[in-house]
């Protein structure tokens, strides 16, 4: 069982600048996203960071909520909390596949996210991984999200293009004339 194993854990980031989160709840298992959600709040003001937290209605809805952040926003990374319980339905599947597809093609467009959002058979496991005191996967995801703006900061931020470069720039960047305005 899970519970029995050792893990490691990173020590928590340190910050120059104060880090402003975002945290994205979907509360239908309210009781259980309430959890996440204080896990979550207690490790970004370890680290001395602020939070806002916004609710949608459900998993499949946070990464849209994100990215509608991203751009009409400042955040400099995001918390994602939820939790899907399996039902009787393949729906089960579509929500835990695609809210995490989505999540993780978010980040790879440079977005630091962590991703907290519980995919569990019952609702004992869903406890147990909420809970602040056991498994606290809330904090987890927000000292993934803090982690990973650690790193863009020391990286310096964005330097390179992320995704399809256009055609007429890709032939001046293979000539070396992109950055040479005299060329």
């Amino acid at each position: 069982m899970a519970t029995a194993e050792q893990h490691y854990i990173l020590p928590r980031p340190e910050f120059d600048k104060p880090v402003k989160l975002l945290i994205v709840r979907a509360p239908y298992y309210k009781d259980i996203a309430d959890n996440l959600l204080a896990g979550a709040i207690a490790e970004i003001e370890a680290v001395g960071g602020t939070h806002e937290v916004i609710d949608v209605p459900g998993a499949l809805e946070v990464p849209t909520a994100i990215g509608i952040a991203e751009r009409m926003s400042n955040f400099d990374g995001y918390v994602a909390l939820g939790c899907v319980i399996r039902g009787e339905t393949t729906h089960y599947e579509t929500v835990c596949n695609d809210s995490s597809r989505a999540i993780q093609l978010l980040g790879l467009q440079g977005l630091c996210i962590g991703n907290g959002i519980l995919t569990v058979e019952n609702r004992k496991q869903a406890e147990v991984r909420a809970d602040v005191n056991d498994q606290n996967k809330g904090g987890g995801a927000a000292a993934a999200a803090l982690h990973l703006v650690a790193l863009a900061r020391k990286w310096g931020g964005l330097r390179k293009e992320v995704g399809f470069v256009p055609a007429s720039d890709e032939i001046k960047i293979a000539q070396g004339l992109k950055d040479n305005p005299k060329a």
